[in-house]
């Protein structure tokens, strides 16, 4: 896939020297591996048994896809920002870790996004709660508005210009460095919604 990026805190210069350059090696190998012949693929095996199970938009696909390539590098997936029992489950979870880099993939409500933007903050910072993981750098992939329209996803999610738009208001709250990347929309195709049921909307594919 095609991305754009927003260095904060001088992230893109710090993941380019020697500490971090493999996992950041292998986080750009993931993204620039996944094809739009991989995102159909995916996309359309969800409705291979039953179309109804088809999703409405590409987030499923390409989440997976990330996932399976980040996951063959060594990353842990759903890794845990604290040790203590109180702060478990997908609150305090990390998408990804490995080493000194933590990812996030924010497909979600942007009702989110200032979370999603802290999390890497508390994954890199002492803190009262012991931690089970230290990290010192964030990595955020998102969406672009582009591909939020033709990839079919809902309108509420939070887009890579909506993360932008949280970096100036936070700024003293966001310590560590971060690097935004949003994803491009496909050129070879896009999602249109398809009203299978009445409840029930799926993507469809339309090449173009």
């Amino acid at each position: 896939m095609d991305f754009i990026y927003k260095s904060f805190r001088h992230s893109g210069v710090i993941l380019n020297e020697n500490e971090f350059i493999d996992e950041f090696t292998e986080i750009l190998n993931v993204i620039t591996s996944i094809t739009e012949e991989n995102i159909i693929n995916k996309h359309c095996s969800y409705g291979v048994d039953n179309i109804e199970n088809t999703p409405k938009s590409l987030s499923r696909a390409i989440n997976e896809l990330i996932k399976i390539g980040l996951v063959s590098y060594g990353w842990t997936a759903e890794s845990n920002i604290f040790q203590d029992e109180n702060y478990q489950g997908d609150t305090w979870r990390l998408d990804f870790a490995k080493n000194d880099i933590s990812i996030e993939v924010g497909f979600n409500h942007s009702s989110v996004i200032a979370w999603n933007l802290i999390k890497p903050v508390l994954a890199s910072e002492l803190n009262h709660v012991k931690k089970a993981i230290q990290t010192q750098i964030g990595v955020l992939i998102t969406a672009t508005e582009d591909l939020k329209q033709k990839g079919g996803f809902d309108g509420a999610i939070g887009t890579y210009e909506k993360y932008l738009d949280y970096l100036p208001p936070l700024n003293n709250i966001l310590t560590v460095p971060l690097l935004i990347i949003g994803l491009k929309a496909p050129s070879t195709f896009h999602i249109n919604e398809y009203q299978y049921a009445p409840r029930k909307k799926i993507g469809q594919i339309i090449l173009h």
